[in-house]
């Protein structure tokens, strides 16, 4: 999606950092919810989601440890609008792998999202996937900060549509396209095709325009649109407890919602496996499966 600014505004830029390196000593991890019951028992929580909520759901992780940039690297925003065969190989990747993503049903996690929504603790809901999974299970307002893959927009005439309608369009003009979907799909709901195959695919313009169409999600070195910005910022300054799930906090439109709260000197509870980029800002940190370990906090919270 095109980025417009409004005077006075603030943006956040999806860069594509792909990777970071600790420094300094790790803050210590626990397997105990004991201290998040604490926190989240207390009310106004607002909850930062990333993609290790939705692994359980069959859609890997970026930076774990079977993450898809180990052997994938997102398309660039400047990289899909600059090339035409760039948006050939976008498309033809993503019309496999969004199949895989529009069919994948909500976990245990998500699940318990709603269920600690339904409690009243929770003011606000963050994600940075782009799946749809936490309306899938019923989440209410749920903000979605990258976007989400159920639309795609005109970057011409700013029209937008339903992916369901493009995937019918795409159907229709590629009937011999049958390439075969790997195992797995990334998060961005790409998956990797031979270059042989991406070019036998043929990309549908705007149905009103003929102008280029792209998914409804931030890109990597693309704006997160700033009145979407302003109201993640609103949630967390109101929060009086942020709960991090399945996030390494590696891109800093993230991260920055976590030094945000920090600053404010609102607690930060993480829960997810391994080393995140926000653990220096983290007053508790917990190390399980999310599916799980938010089970378990929904029923002590109960």
């Amino acid at each position: 999606m095109a980025a417009h600014h409004s005077p006075g505004l603030p943006s956040l830029r999806v860069r594509p950092t792909l990777t970071w390196t600790a420094t300094g000593d790790p803050l210590p991890r626990t397997t105990s919810l004991d201290a998040v019951v604490d926190v989240v028992g207390k009310g106004r929580v607002a909850i930062l989601s990333g993609a290790g909520l939705s692994t359980e759901s069959g859609i890997p992780d970026y930076r774990g440890a079977a993450g898809s940039l180990r052997k994938h690297i997102p398309m660039t925003y400047g990289e899909f609008t600059g090339s035409a065969h760039a948006r050939q190989r976008y498309w033809a990747r993503s019309h496999i792998g969004w199949r895989t993503i529009a069919a994948a049903a909500p976990n245990a996690g998500h699940h318990a999202v709603t269920a600690l929504h339904g409690t009243g603790l929770i003011s606000g809901v963050i994600t940075q996937n782009v799946d749809g999974l936490h309306q899938a299970a019923g989440t209410p307002g749920v903000i979605d900060l990258h976007g989400n893959l159920d639309r795609v927009i005109c970057l011409n005439c700013q029209a937008s549509t339903p992916r369901v309608e493009l995937d019918e369009r795409m159907r229709d003009a590629n009937p011999d396209f049958h390439a075969i979907a790997p195992d797995t799909v990334n998060p961005d709901g790409d998956v990797y095709l031979p270059e042989e195959e991406t070019l036998k695919f043929t990309v549908v313009g705007c149905a009103t325009c003929d102008g280029v169409l792209k998914p409804d999600v931030v890109f990597f070195g693309e704006n997160v649109p700033p009145g979407r910005v302003r109201q993640c910022n609103d949630v967390v300054d109101d929060a009086a407890a942020v709960l991090v799930l399945g996030s390494s906090l590696t891109v800093m439109s993230g991260l920055r919602f976590v030094r945000r709260a920090a600053t404010n000197g609102t607690p930060v509870v993480i829960i997810t496996l391994g080393p995140t980029r926000g653990d220096a800002h983290a007053t508790v940190r917990v190390d399980r499966p999310l599916g799980e370990a938010l089970t378990e906090l929904v029923g002590r919270l109960n």
